[in-house]
């Protein structure tokens, strides 16, 4: 593999990964004081399903790059009007909520992309071989 295929191949996944984990963070607003630990880790868990799909998301596009970068392009489009909305009625900052957008839904627009290049590099170069 050339460095280019390499790049294109890897770096997705690992955004990916890292975008998945920040989003996983936000789970963590499950535990406050007065609930009980089991209703925590119960509201930990429920909070942690938009990750385990994602995750899911990910398992596709690693064995199959094009139509993993469509669905996480289609994601990341699809949330981002209702995630403007919920944001925008919180803060009514236009651009706060642009800021939360580019951090929620932004690098997971990038990853399909990459995704998709990186199934077009691939054929392109095993075309031409």
């Amino acid at each position: 593999m050339t460095p280019k295929t390499k790049i294109l191949h890897y770096f997705p996944r690992i955004l990916c990964i890292a975008a998945i984990l920040f989003i996983s963070l936000f789970a963590a607003d499950a535990f406050e004081e007065g609930k009980s630990f089991t209703e925590q880790i119960t509201a930990f868990f429920i909070h942690l399903i938009p990750s385990f799909v994602l995750i899911i998301f990910l398992i596709i596009a690693w064995k199959r790059e094009l139509i993993g970068g469509i669905i996480f392009c289609v994601i990341a489009l699809a949330f981002t009007p209702f995630i403007f909305k919920l944001n925008y009625s919180m803060n009514d900052s236009v651009w706060m909520t642009i800021g939360i957008i580019s951090s929620i839904t932004l690098p997971f627009l990038i990853v399909g992309i990459l995704f998709i290049l990186s199934y077009f590099h691939k054929k392109r170069i095993n075309y031409s071989a």
